[in-house]
């Protein structure tokens, strides 16, 4: 039998049914101080969609994003969510276990650097490269 997910004591059940006072009472300090001062506007607005999707098609069309700082909270849980990263829209799947922690800590915003061969005349020590 697998693991039921538990957040601090409480199942993901439960954690739907919590006003979300009660549910802001369970989170890390960082997280529970940003969500106490309340939701910025985009952060209102990305909720509000979220809820549409939800009603819509049950959740099957993702929802898009710049708010990278929102704290994932249990309705959102089952979503996908198109996060942008500066560049483009990466796809998160909300799952249980990520209760608690700012969307974007899933989608990295840097790539790694791969440089190309130097090429003839690149620079002076290019010169010494043997040809292929």
């Amino acid at each position: 039998m697998p693991k039921q997910f538990s957040y601090r004591g409480h199942t993901s059940d439960e954690l739907r049914q919590m006003s979300m006072d009660e549910f802001i009472k369970l989170l890390p300090a960082r997280q529970r101080r940003s969500l106490l001062k309340g939701l910025t506007n985009d952060q209102r607005i990305f909720l509000e969609h979220i809820r549409k999707a939800r009603k819509q098609d049950g959740g099957k069309q993702p929802v898009k994003t710049h708010s990278r700082d929102m704290i994932i909270i249990p309705e959102m849980v089952g979503l996908t969510v198109h996060l942008h990263t500066g560049k483009e829209y990466a796809p998160v799947e909300v799952k249980p276990e990520m209760i608690g922690h700012f969307l974007g800590e899933f989608a990295i915003t840097n790539q790694k650097v791969v440089h190309g061969t130097p090429g003839i005349g690149a620079s002076r020590s290019s010169m010494y490269v043997p040809l292929k």
